[in-house]
């Protein structure tokens, strides 16, 4: 037999509207990484780069000026900075 207090209270009523969660609520969820199903749908970030793609991880000491000029231009500076010695270097 089935205690009424046992079992949660619906999360969505007759016209369609979502409750407000309780912490209840949460604690019966599941993160959906655990959900199989869920996995692949909600991952989050961009999918990893195959390793010939992915940048490599460098530290250099720039010109105070040179990286200002860079940052001037806004976000997406060492972007910026990559393609020009690229270009420089002619790849």
């Amino acid at each position: 037999m089935i205690r009424l207090s046992s079992v949660p209270e619906p999360l969505v009523d007759d016209q369609g509207d979502v409750r407000e969660l309780t912490a209840a609520d949460l604690a019966r969820f599941s993160p959906s990484t655990e959900i199989p199903e869920l996995a692949d749908i909600v991952r989050r970030g961009r999918p990893p780069l195959p390793e010939a793609d992915r940048k490599q991880r460098v530290t250099m000491y720039l010109d105070r000026d040179l990286v200002a000029a860079l940052k001037a231009d806004g976000r997406g500076w060492q972007t910026r900075a990559n393609a020009l010695l690229r270009k420089a270097k002619g790849l």
